[in-house]
């Protein structure tokens, strides 16, 4: 009888007498690893299914995140204000910086990641570490980003919500123990699915998952984020409804053909908004980090408390009032939806165009969490606003209403500081659902991206943020780790050359008998002449067959030649080469740019290419040692260099050895290019350094470096 109880006993254990497991339970998981075994052997089908999932959990995570949004709201803007009701609004204050205060606790014990925009983070995890992402960065950005929202920080919900649905796509595919290309994927269609169920805007999520986090129009990457932007847009629809998220009476269209030459110039000033957006953020950005006195985690407290001060003091000094919440605080969709009516005035617009401005420089830059659309669309509407009324007040009955110059500014500033023109503009038609606008959108787009890529050197909002971590990426995956390779470490140093007096048949058997393509041509004091390559030789043989060549007579010569320096880039070799479509480069010297040291060819640049993946591999796993060691306690530092300081003109290699232990060199910044650094690489006056080390090391280093 004992024996029977023990028996039953192990049976709801799971496990007979002898610890196993019972041979039910075994074929159970038999049965479930080969249904899994079977959908993974069907690649189409199983990439549907977890697309699907994926689409499935973006969906509720979006419902789940405006829920929260709306909880903290309450409490900040309904329940507080109840309960300090003698203390007047000075709720707007405090509520903002306690929202600060836990955001920052949460970001900076928890998950670092979460802090800002998200959408950065998504691009680098999918451009440096396959699409893996941690997947507590859901939970985090979930709770840091409805705390900041709710409490009333100037940001949107894109941001956030791509993050969470990339880190739940990213988590699907690692448990599914996935390629990078599949996780990548995934990656894509969680991005995809949060635009969608968050504004009801499925095509516009797809078209942002493709032009941002991948950069990249592929039809396999295109049916799978769809089916994940369907699957979400649906769950979001049975909750909220079908309807635009700016919901428009009248339908918006050109009055009248001399428009055509209105929106060009909202658009030029569209792109100088989206300009001085971008850099206002970041030196908001650099100015909190600048404040070493205040902790990183307590900053987002600073800022809230700064954001409402200014909520506090506008309505003493401009004709802006406001009862409950004030217009610079959250997404703002309430006051762009007065814009878009022509309910607003000149002076109006103009001032919350500016204040909206500093409302999310303090909320972003001291370190808050939540995304930039809703505020690139804000400032957008209210330039359009203006503009609009401008037009009409100075061409009465030729312009539209001040409202459609208002939506069309909406997705020019998006798109001038984003430099995604395709999602601005599919955006904005899912938006309002208003289609009679689209070919001075489309004008006013382009230009505005236009613009803004020339002043801002072709990066946008989302990647300089990476770009000043030392991260540059080209077309979303491709990394440009060749600006961190120099010429002189791959360049051909053990060269030959051919004499100006040889004939075409000696440069012939000279080329048969070697494996160049091209040769340098020198002079009898060994200085460089010119190049002569096969095409060159080729095509003399060909058109002038009769006459009596020598190299000298048929080479490229030296004031022609491209050339480059032992000391720059082969990113910089990559771009002087490819206009001209060069097979190679003759090396100089920069102190006698005649004098030859060596060649860099196609073959050499795929050699740079592995060494850069190499090194950037190794730094990666240095990075994570480092943070395994002491996660919580590690920082990202920048050190910029000038004439006398200890590290100028010393190799990395020697400067490492004054680092402390847990100290990572992770870029250098020099001269508008990027370098990765090695053992041999010399630091120079005016280099900036990024590094990685605990925070109770980074006084040392900066002493090690600078002192």
């Amino acid at each position: 009888m004992k024996k029977d109880m023990n028996q039953c006993a192990a049976c709801k254990t799971g496990e007979n007498e002898t610890g196993e497991e019972p041979v039910q339970s075994r074929a159970k998981k038999s049965a479930y690893a080969v249904l899994l075994k079977r959908l993974r052997s069907s690649e189409e089908i199983f990439l549907i299914l977890t697309s699907i999932l994926v689409g499935l959990g973006a969906g509720v995570g979006a419902i789940l995140f405006r829920y929260l949004i709306k909880g903290v709201e309450w409490v900040g803007y309904t329940w507080v204000p109840m309960v300090t009701a003698g203390w007047g609004k000075a709720y707007v204050v405090f509520v903002p910086a306690v929202g600060g205060l836990l955001v920052g606790l949460l970001v900076y014990n928890f998950a670092r990641e979460a802090k800002g925009h998200g959408v950065p983070e998504v691009m680098e995890a999918v451009a440096l570490r396959g699409g893996r992402i941690r997947p507590v960065v859901a939970i985090v950005k979930s709770l840091a980003s409805s705390l900041s929202i709710g409490s009333g920080g100037s940001v949107g919900r894109e941001g956030p919500i791509v993050q969470i649905g990339s880190a739940l796509g990213s988590t699907i595919g690692q448990w599914f123990h996935l390629s990078d290309e599949r996780i990548r994927n995934l990656v894509a269609c969680g991005a995809a699915g949060g635009i969608a169920a968050t504004f009801n805007a499925p095509i516009a999520g797809v078209i942002f998952a493709l032009e941002v986090i991948l950069a990249e129009f592929r039809v396999n990457y295109f049916s799978t984020v769809v089916i994940s932007a369907v699957s979400a847009s649906v769950i979001a629809q049975a909750v909220f409804g079908d309807l635009p998220a700016f919901p428009i009476p009248v339908e918006y269209q050109i009055n009248h053909v001399i428009e055509f030459a209105f929106y060009p110039l909202l658009g030029v000033l569209a792109a100088f908004v989206g300009v001085i957006f971008v850099k206002v953020l970041y030196a908001a950005e650099d100015l909190f980090e600048s404040w070493k006195a205040i902790p990183e985690w307590f900053q987002p407290a600073v800022g809230g408390a700064m954001l409402g001060v200014v909520a506090l003091v506008y309505p003493l000094f401009t004709p802006l009032q406001w009862e409950k919440l004030p217009q610079i605080f959250n997404v703002g969709y309430d006051v762009i939806e007065e814009a878009l009516l022509n309910h607003t005035a000149l002076a109006v617009v103009l001032l919350l165009l500016i204040l909206k401005l500093l409302a999310t420089a303090l909320t972003l830059g001291s370190g808050g969490s939540g995304g930039i659309f809703a505020p690139g669309l804000f400032m957008g509407a209210m330039l359009g606003a203006a503009f609009g009324i401008l037009m009409n007040t100075l061409f009465p009955g030729i312009p539209a209403p001040a409202g459609a110059y208002a939506l069309v500014g909406m997705a020019a500033v998006f798109s001038a500081s984003a430099h995604a023109p395709i999602t601005a503009v599919i955006i904005l038609f899912e938006l309002t659902g208003d289609y009679k606008i689209i070919l001075p959108l489309m004008l006013t787009v382009v230009i505005a991206t236009l613009i803004s890529r020339h002043f801002l050197k072709g990066e946008s909002i989302y990647t300089l943020k990476l770009s000043r971590r030392g991260v540059r990426l080209r077309a979303g995956r491709d990394v440009d780790i060749l600006q961190g390779v120099l010429v002189s470490d791959v360049m051909t140093t053990d060269v030959s050359s051919a004499a100006g007096s040889l004939t075409i048949d000696q440069l012939s058997d000279l080329f048969n008998h070697s494996r160049f393509h091209q040769y340098p041509v020198l002079d009898e004091k060994n200085n460089l002449e010119g190049m002569v390559s096969i095409g060159e030789m080729e095509s003399a043989i060909y058109f002038r067959k009769d006459e009596e060549l020598h190299v000298d007579s048929i080479c490229t010569p030296y004031h022609h030649l491209v050339l480059t320096f032992p000391d720059e880039s082969i990113g910089d070799v990559m771009t002087k080469m490819g206009p001209r479509g060069l097979a190679g480069l003759p090396v100089v010297s920069r102190e006698n740019p005649r004098k030859l040291v060596g060649l860099v060819s196609r073959t050499d640049i795929i050699r740079a290419y592995d060494l850069a993946l190499t090194r950037r591999n190794e730094l990666s796993r240095k990075v994570e040692q480092v943070r395994a060691r002491q996660p919580e306690g590690t920082e990202w530092i920048c050190i910029s260099l000038a004439e006398g300081d200890r590290a100028v003109g010393k190799k990395v290699s020697e400067v490492a050895k004054m680092l402390p232990e847990d100290c990572i060199l992770i870029s250098i910044h020099r001269e508008g290019r990027v370098i990765i650094p090695h053992g041999t690489t010399v630091l120079q006056n005016e280099d900036r350094i990024s590094a990685i080390t605990l925070k109770s090391s980074s006084d040392t280093v900066q002493g090690c470096l600078v002192g």
